[in-house]
Protein backbone atom coordinates (compact mmCIF):
# COMPACT_ATOMS: atom_id res chain seq x y z
CA UNK A 1 0.00 0.00 0.00
CA UNK A 2 2.88 2.38 0.83
CA UNK A 3 4.51 1.54 -2.57
CA UNK A 4 1.31 2.35 -4.42
CA UNK A 5 0.90 5.65 -2.59
CA UNK A 6 4.58 6.57 -3.22
CA UNK A 7 4.15 5.81 -6.94
CA UNK A 8 1.03 7.99 -7.12
CA UNK A 9 2.81 10.87 -5.40
CA UNK A 10 5.86 10.45 -7.70
CA UNK A 11 3.62 10.39 -10.79
CA UNK A 12 1.72 13.45 -9.59
CA UNK A 13 4.97 15.34 -8.84
CA UNK A 14 6.41 14.40 -12.24
CA UNK A 15 3.25 15.61 -13.98
CA UNK A 16 3.35 18.88 -12.08
CA UNK A 17 7.01 19.42 -12.95
CA UNK A 18 6.33 18.69 -16.62
CA UNK A 19 3.41 21.10 -16.66
CA UNK A 20 5.49 23.78 -14.95
CA UNK A 21 8.34 23.22 -17.42
CA UNK A 22 6.01 23.57 -20.40
CA UNK A 23 4.44 26.77 -19.07
CA UNK A 24 7.88 28.25 -18.33
CA UNK A 25 9.10 27.34 -21.82
CA UNK A 26 6.17 29.04 -23.57
CA UNK A 27 7.16 32.63 -22.73
CA UNK A 28 10.76 31.89 -23.75
CA UNK A 29 9.68 30.62 -27.15
CA UNK A 30 7.38 33.62 -27.57
CA UNK A 31 10.33 35.90 -26.80
CA UNK A 32 12.44 33.98 -29.30
CA UNK A 33 9.78 34.47 -31.97
CA UNK A 34 9.74 38.22 -31.30
CA UNK A 35 13.53 38.32 -31.48
CA UNK A 36 13.54 36.46 -34.77
CA UNK A 37 11.22 39.07 -36.28
CA UNK A 38 13.95 41.65 -35.62
CA UNK A 39 16.58 39.46 -37.24
CA UNK A 40 14.56 38.82 -40.40
CA UNK A 41 15.91 40.64 -43.42
CA UNK A 42 14.08 43.94 -43.96
CA UNK A 43 12.16 44.15 -47.24
CA UNK A 44 12.45 47.21 -49.46
CA UNK A 45 8.94 47.71 -50.84
CA UNK A 46 8.87 51.14 -52.52
CA UNK A 47 10.80 54.28 -53.44
CA UNK A 48 9.20 57.68 -53.99
CA UNK A 49 10.16 61.32 -54.20
CA UNK A 50 8.75 64.78 -53.74
CA UNK A 51 9.68 68.40 -54.21
CA UNK A 52 9.53 70.97 -51.41
CA UNK A 53 10.34 74.69 -51.23
CA UNK A 54 13.97 74.24 -50.18
CA UNK A 55 14.73 70.56 -50.78
CA UNK A 56 13.94 67.51 -52.90
CA UNK A 57 13.20 64.32 -50.98
CA UNK A 58 13.81 60.68 -51.88
CA UNK A 59 12.06 58.14 -49.60
CA UNK A 60 12.73 54.39 -49.47
CA UNK A 61 9.95 52.43 -47.73
CA UNK A 62 10.93 49.31 -45.77
CA UNK A 63 8.87 46.50 -44.25
CA UNK A 64 10.45 45.42 -40.97
CA UNK A 65 13.15 47.70 -39.62
CA UNK A 66 15.34 50.20 -41.47
CA UNK A 67 18.75 48.57 -41.93
CA UNK A 68 22.11 50.29 -42.13
CA UNK A 69 22.18 52.75 -45.04
CA UNK A 70 25.21 54.29 -46.73
CA UNK A 71 25.02 57.21 -49.12
CA UNK A 72 28.09 57.60 -51.32
CA UNK A 73 28.88 60.09 -54.09
CA UNK A 74 30.04 58.12 -57.15
CA UNK A 75 31.40 59.13 -60.58
CA UNK A 76 28.77 57.07 -62.41
CA UNK A 77 26.05 54.52 -61.62
CA UNK A 78 26.24 50.83 -62.53
CA UNK A 79 23.90 47.91 -62.00
CA UNK A 80 25.06 45.53 -59.25
CA UNK A 81 26.20 42.16 -60.52
CA UNK A 82 26.47 43.07 -64.21
CA UNK A 83 28.40 46.34 -63.91
CA UNK A 84 26.40 47.75 -66.83
CA UNK A 85 25.94 51.54 -66.79
CA UNK A 86 22.62 52.91 -65.54
CA UNK A 87 21.06 55.14 -68.24
CA UNK A 88 20.37 58.20 -66.07
CA UNK A 89 21.40 61.63 -67.32
CA UNK A 90 23.33 63.74 -64.85
CA UNK A 91 26.75 65.03 -63.87
CA UNK A 92 26.64 63.97 -60.22
CA UNK A 93 25.39 60.75 -58.68
CA UNK A 94 24.65 59.31 -55.24
CA UNK A 95 24.57 55.59 -54.48
CA UNK A 96 22.19 54.64 -51.65
CA UNK A 97 22.89 51.14 -50.30
CA UNK A 98 20.78 49.30 -47.69
CA UNK A 99 22.21 46.27 -45.87
CA UNK A 100 20.94 43.81 -44.84
CA UNK A 101 17.93 44.19 -47.08
CA UNK A 102 16.07 42.51 -49.94
CA UNK A 103 13.57 43.49 -52.60
CA UNK A 104 12.25 39.92 -52.72
CA UNK A 105 10.86 37.44 -50.18
CA UNK A 106 12.31 34.05 -49.20
CA UNK A 107 10.43 32.38 -52.07
CA UNK A 108 12.12 34.73 -54.55
CA UNK A 109 8.94 36.71 -55.25
CA UNK A 110 9.47 40.42 -55.90
CA UNK A 111 8.16 42.63 -53.07
CA UNK A 112 9.59 45.89 -54.39
CA UNK A 113 6.72 47.72 -56.10
CA UNK A 114 8.43 51.04 -56.85
CA UNK A 115 10.01 52.37 -60.02
CA UNK A 116 13.11 50.69 -61.38
CA UNK A 117 14.31 53.58 -63.57
CA UNK A 118 12.68 57.00 -63.76
CA UNK A 119 13.51 60.49 -64.97
CA UNK A 120 12.48 63.13 -62.41
CA UNK A 121 11.89 66.85 -63.03
CA UNK A 122 12.67 68.45 -59.67
CA UNK A 123 15.04 71.36 -58.98
CA UNK A 124 17.89 69.04 -57.90
CA UNK A 125 16.80 65.40 -58.28
CA UNK A 126 16.81 64.44 -61.97
CA UNK A 127 16.50 60.66 -61.86
CA UNK A 128 16.38 57.56 -59.70
CA UNK A 129 17.03 53.88 -60.36
CA UNK A 130 16.95 50.61 -58.48
CA UNK A 131 20.44 49.38 -59.32
CA UNK A 132 20.62 46.19 -57.30
CA UNK A 133 18.92 43.58 -55.15
CA UNK A 134 21.76 41.18 -54.65
CA UNK A 135 23.12 39.08 -51.75
CA UNK A 136 21.61 41.09 -48.92
CA UNK A 137 22.11 44.52 -50.48
CA UNK A 138 19.50 46.74 -52.11
CA UNK A 139 21.02 49.65 -54.01
CA UNK A 140 19.55 52.79 -55.56
CA UNK A 141 21.14 55.50 -57.64
CA UNK A 142 20.13 59.15 -57.80
CA UNK A 143 21.16 61.60 -60.52
CA UNK A 144 21.73 65.38 -60.31
CA UNK A 145 22.82 68.16 -62.69
CA UNK A 146 24.70 70.00 -59.93
CA UNK A 147 26.64 68.74 -56.91
CA UNK A 148 24.07 67.68 -54.26
CA UNK A 149 24.17 68.91 -50.68
CA UNK A 150 22.21 66.30 -48.73
CA UNK A 151 21.16 65.01 -45.33
CA UNK A 152 19.65 61.66 -44.45
CA UNK A 153 17.38 60.41 -41.70
CA UNK A 154 15.17 57.54 -40.64
CA UNK A 155 11.44 57.87 -40.03
CA UNK A 156 9.24 55.34 -38.26
CA UNK A 157 5.63 54.19 -38.45
CA UNK A 158 5.94 53.18 -41.30
CA UNK A 159 9.67 52.49 -41.50
CA UNK A 160 11.54 54.48 -44.13
CA UNK A 161 14.85 56.04 -45.09
CA UNK A 162 14.82 59.68 -46.20
CA UNK A 163 17.37 61.54 -48.32
CA UNK A 164 16.87 65.33 -48.49
CA UNK A 165 18.78 67.31 -51.13
CA UNK A 166 18.92 71.05 -50.52
CA UNK A 167 18.25 73.66 -53.20
CA UNK A 168 17.46 77.40 -53.26
CA UNK A 169 13.95 78.39 -52.23
CA UNK A 170 11.57 77.93 -55.18
CA UNK A 171 8.28 78.78 -53.41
Amino acid sequence: MKHLRRRQITALATGMLLAAGISLAAPASAAAATGSARTQTPLVVNARWGGHCTYDRLVIDVKGYVPQVTVTPVAHLVYDGSGKPVPLAGKYFLEVRLHPAAGHDDAGQNVYQGPKLVKIYLPKLKGMALTGDYEGYVTFGAAFDTKPSYTSSFLHGPERFVLDVAHPNVC
